[in-house]
């Protein structure tokens, strides 16, 4: 009786995209078995789940924009129990000597996870972390709007018929928004640039002040979302909300894959790294990362500088020894990265308790 062989051991690397995926799987000594595109639909996950098992174990699926086009199919593999992994992208070198095409790039994938190069563990995605999430690009979207409505209305005040501008300059801008929609055009002399600009300005402003109410209303909910999911992280002295809802999406739903708070460092931009070379030792600032969570302990940083007797303390300390408030800021940065990791992961394990 011949004995049963045991399935051989694969990699898959998969390249996505919004309307398609292209899957490659290789052998564990990188020998490429086959490649297949499948669309970004529930039936179609199944069937690369189904056509991964049919060429053998698999070992790791690597996948590009784990966190965009591949949150999808990254989810899907993880509940059918196969470990998945976010790979970079194809370096230009590659590119240049081999082309570029989605079973190459899906090849090239597949071969990052087999040799461990550059590997992460992928955002769940599927906890209150992707909601708080929803909530902030929402309400981000809103400011973004408000803000260049408002602009709109101040720059067309420029042009605007010396009546307009009359009336409406050297107003704040609550009180502009006001003024703008209580302005009564002539509808039926349209032809009339005053009447014109008038139209122009309330429909500015009306929009403005309901994307100003949405981003309010959105700001209060994100708040309430955040202070129940992590209340020691955002009790942090000079986190608030919306800075607070930044770190905690850089960190996702699973902060066990950041397995220590340099880790959480290099990931926000704030580690040193090293630059030395030759007689010269020495470290440089890290400037990868997620720069919106940079971004959201910077603006933390400020504000202690601004209302925290210790930290005002540690900058005149520092000044004194001869450190610029650029270097003061970093160095702050990075002692906030550490705090705030711990009040994280203890966020978490009230959370899964």
């Amino acid at each position: 009786m011949t004995p049963t062989r045991a399935p051989q051991h694969i990699y898959c690397g998969i390249d996505t995209h919004a309307d398609t995926h292209h899957a490659a799987i290789i052998t564990d000594t990188g020998i490429l078995l086959a490649h297949r595109q499948f669309d970004t639909t529930s039936s179609a996950y199944d069937a690369v789940v189904e056509w991964i098992h049919q060429h053998g174990h698999p070992i790791s699926v690597g996948i590009e924009g784990t966190s965009s086009y591949g949150a999808g199919i990254s989810r899907h593999l993880r509940h059918h129990h196969i470990a998945a992994v976010e790979v970079p992208r194809p370096n230009r070198k590659l590119r240049r000597s081999e082309g570029k095409s989605d079973p190459i790039d899906a090849e090239a994938a597949a071969r990052a996870v087999l040799a461990r190069h550059q590997l992460s563990e992928p955002k769940h995605g599927d906890g209150p972390i992707e909601a708080i999430r929803a909530l902030r690009v929402a309400r981000s979207g809103a400011v973004k709007a408000a803000t260049a409505s408002m602009n709109t209305i101040r720059s067309m005040l420029v042009t605007a018929p010396e009546v307009l501008r009359t009336q409406l300059r050297g107003r704040s801008t609550t009180a502009l928004l006001d003024a703008c929609i209580a302005l009564e055009p002539d509808t039926a002399a349209m032809t009339d640039p005053v009447n014109a600009t008038i139209v122009a300005l309330r429909s500015l402003a009306k929009r403005t002040r309901e994307l100003r109410r949405e981003a309010q209303e959105l700001k209060k909910n994100l708040a309430a979302l955040v202070k129940e999911v992590a209340p020691r992280t955002a009790s942090v002295f000079g986190l608030g909300p919306d800075t607070a809802a930044a770190l905690l999406i850089t960190v996702g739903d699973n902060p066990q894959r950041l397995r220590s708070e340099s880790s959480f460092a290099h990931l926000c931009g704030v580690a040193p790294i090293p630059a030395s070379s030759g007689k010269t030792n020495r470290h440089r600032l890290h400037r990868g990362g997620d720069r919106r969570a940079n971004q959201a302990l910077h603006t933390a940083v400020v504000v202690r500088l601004r209302y925290s007797d210790i930290a005002r303390r540690y900058a005149e300390r520092r000044t004194s020894e001869g450190k610029s408030m650029p270097e003061i800021i970093r160095c702050q940065k990075r002692y906030l990265a550490r705090e705030v990791f711990t009040a994280l992961r203890q966020d978490y394990r009230a959370l899964t308790t």
